[in-house]
Parts: C-alpha cells; structure tokens; sequence
C-alpha cells in the first residue's frame, strides 16, 4: 500500500519561514530511519502558495488563479510518498516524525492511500494497465539519466 503523508500549511510556512537547523537535522534523520526501513518513495517541502496558481476547470474553459491562496489550513506545506503495510503502520511512522512547525507549537499531518491500479476494477483495461506501467518505467529512466 501506497500513502501519501500531508505537512498541512500554517501562517509561518506561508509566510516563507524556512526550518532551522535543528529541525532539517532531525527531519533528515527521520528520512533516514524512512530510507533504511524501505518505507520511504519521495519526500518534498512546498514553496508558500504565494508562487503557485491553480486552475479552475468548468467544462471546456480553464481559469488560471495565482496564489496566495485564503484557507491556511487546507493548504499543504510538503508531503512524504510511503510504502507500508497498512494505515496503521502509517499512523505509527508519522506519530514519530518530528514535529514540523516546533515554533508554532502545533501540527498537522493528513494521512492519504493512493490508489493502486487494481482498485479502477474492469474500467482500468490491460491497455490502460499497460500505458501506466510504460509511463512509470520512463519515469523511472528519467531519473536515472538526470542523477548521472
């Protein structure tokens, strides 16, 4: 089971303040344990949402939004991608993350599984399958090629 592990925004995170040392330290050191344990698949922090836009779709017509967006609460400030088990080995790693916003005081971290092709059913047909699987392995070169 895939999870995706969301660093939910707050006013500071918005505002750009960066993480100190000490916490890049322990966060990097909880990547590590992430790393070792074959739990972690990626793990990102977001720019303040001041740099980033959205865009509406209704119908046929796109509208572009540009941040900053209102609703702190709902925005997302970085994200981990994991492997597990189980949403309850899930819950266990993220209750020994480090707290993201140790200034603030208070954290929140939403817990998302992301969908497995086997979960689309009879709609997902072998040529979808196939066109996934392709995609993922040219993904997976792309990344290859670009750390050489």
């Amino acid at each position: 089971m895939r999870f995706m592990i969301l660093v939910k925004a707050n006013k500071n995170s918005e505002a750009g303040v960066l993480p100190d040392e000490k916490l890049l330290t322990a966060m990097g050191k909880y990547n590590e344990e992430l790393a070792k344990a074959g739990v972690l698949l990626a793990a990102e922090g977001l720019q303040p949402s001041s740099k980033g836009a959205r865009v509406k779709f209704s119908g046929d017509k796109r509208t572009v939004i540009d941040g900053p967006f209102a609703g702190t609460k709902e925005l997302i400030a970085g994200f981990w991608l994991w492997r597990v088990k189980s949403k309850a080995e899930a819950i266990e790693w993220v209750k020994r993350c480090p707290n993201p916003f140790p200034f603030k005081g208070e954290s929140e971290i939403e817990i998302r599984q992301v969908f497995e092709a086997e979960d689309f059913g009879a709609e997902f047909t072998p040529e979808l399958r196939e066109q996934e699987e392709r995609l993922r392995a040219q993904s997976e070169q792309r990344k290859k090629t670009a750390k050489k």
